[in-house]
């Protein structure tokens, strides 16, 4: 009854203390903190040294590391007996271009009254300062009720997310002992489309290749050479058209090595979610899944694995017409991963699927884009389960166990290098508008978020 007592504080701390939660948040979404433009450079700087001062005020270790890139700001609480956990999120943001497409300033951010209630609007609202500082209310309203932060918290907040976080990796492996928790709490993702509160479970991995195809020394004139000469255009897209067979199955020889079956709890918890494909699709002007026969439609962008061309080229395209073989295709391929598929034995697959088209005297060459293996969370750890009660007691609604479709690579880079699962957890919409003018978060989010949090927490003390 005292730790229920003590969380009912907090929550109500949380509620009174929302109106200057919300100037904490704006004062943090005014600094410019686009980390792919060196021109804000120190902005990046301002913004994590603004971060850096909120976390020391409240009683955290704070350290600022310097990086060949931006940033990263590591805080910690006292050393105790709980279960230590990592919070992971990033302050800089997207850039704002097209400026023009802004209703105002996108770093002036306000609350705005709208009519699905108050949203806080400005670049990095949802994406992901909004989300993060749900994490930093959460701890402070703690402290005010506690008196002392939750002991064996770790934080990092970095400061290149958005701009491919290229010392994020390195500095993992550095500090990898000072980092090490037994779980992770990612905030940066969203709930699912209903509004429903959602756990992130599962994240697809990657495997990106660029094929070049090359035939004769030059263009040929298809009337002296057609019918003789190889057609790259046509030898790549005999090899690309082979990759499915006609049940919508990757046709690569141990492509489905690895994937496992959907596990009776998310396939209880999907079925739940009501999803209407027909209704998704309709949102991009299509009606109609295709994929793998005999797959539900979550199963296929969560987790069943894909091969997809994103871009092809080759030949004249321009106006009018130009009767050639041309001298040389390209194509640039995905493969979406699930379970243990290994990403270099599909690389290696489809490096050889294509060369069996290709003739002796035509030459093929690869540039490989990016490797990286699927990330599954083992939910049979306990936390997963009160977290989800949690949530489901904070919304009022069923939380789910979800998959994403893309690649969160934080979850990946955890698991590989510090040997922790991670919990991914946030608040954003999807018409939260992220990496496009007006973004906003709703206060809902925010205030709801924070309150989530404190109730994750005491879960785990």
């Amino acid at each position: 009854m005292a730790n229920d007592e003590k969380l009912g504080q907090i929550l109500t701390q949380l509620d009174n203390g929302l109106d200057q939660a919300l100037k904490r948040l704006v004062a943090f979404l005014a600094i410019p903190s686009i980390s792919t433009d060196p021109a804000h450079k120190k902005d990046v700087r301002d913004a994590a040294e603004w971060m850096g001062t909120e976390l020391e005020s409240l009683g955290f270790n704070v350290k600022i590391h310097d990086t060949p890139g931006h940033p990263m700001v590591v805080a910690k609480s006292q050393p105790g007996d709980a279960r230590s956990v990592l919070f992971y999120g990033h302050y800089d943001v997207q850039p704002v271009d097209p400026l023009n497409l802004w209703d105002k300033p996108p770093f002036e951010p306000e609350i705005q009254d709208t009519p699905n209630g108050p949203v806080i609007r400005g670049r990095g609202a949802a994406d992901d300062k909004g989300q993060l500082m749900t994490f930093v209310e959460a701890f402070r309203a703690w402290k005010a009720v506690h008196g002392e932060l939750p002991s064996d918290l770790i934080l990092l907040f970095e400061g290149e997310e958005e701009s491919g976080s290229p010392s994020l990796r390195p500095f993992l492996k550095e500090h990898a002992n000072d980092l090490r928790a037994s779980l992770a709490m990612i905030c940066d993702t969203g709930m699912y489309s209903d509004g429903r509160p959602a756990i992130t479970t599962q994240l697809r991995g990657l495997v990106g290749e660029e094929v070049i195809v090359r035939g004769a020394d030059r263009d040929l004139h298809s009337g002296s050479f057609g019918g003789l000469a190889a057609n790259p255009i046509m030898i790549l897209a005999q090899a690309l058209a082979a990759l499915k067979d006609e049940n919508g199955r990757v046709t690569l020889p141990g492509f489905y090595d690895g994937v496992e079956d959907l596990s009776d709890t998310l396939r209880k918890d999907w079925e739940a979610l009501d999803f209407d494909a027909s209704e998704f699709l309709g949102r991009v002007g299509l009606k109609t899944p295709i994929g793998e026969k005999g797959r539900t439609p979550l199963e296929m962008v969560w987790s069943q694995p894909t091969a997809e061309i994103n871009g092809i080229a080759g030949g004249y395209a321009g106006d009018g017409f130009k009767t050639v073989l041309p001298a040389e295709a390209r194509a640039k391929v995905s493969f979406r991963l699930t379970s243990k598929q290994d990403p270099a034995k599909i690389r290696e697959a489809f490096r050889a699927h294509v060369q069996s088209f290709v003739p002796d005297d035509c030459r093929v060459e690869f540039h490989a884009h990016g490797g990286s293996p699927a990330s599954v969370m083992d939910t049979s750890d306990a936390a997963f389960g009160a977290a989800k009660q949690a949530l489901s007691e904070e919304w009022g609604r069923d939380a789910a166990y979800i998959g994403a479709g893309g690649s969160i690579p934080i979850a990946g880079d955890f698991k590989e290098i510090l040997q922790m699962d991670s919990m991914l957890i946030g608040f954003g919409r999807d018409d939260d508008r992220i990496h496009s003018p007006n973004e906003k978060y709703n206060v809902e989010s925010f205030a709801k978020g924070a309150r989530s949090w404190a109730r994750i927490l005491a879960t785990l003390r």
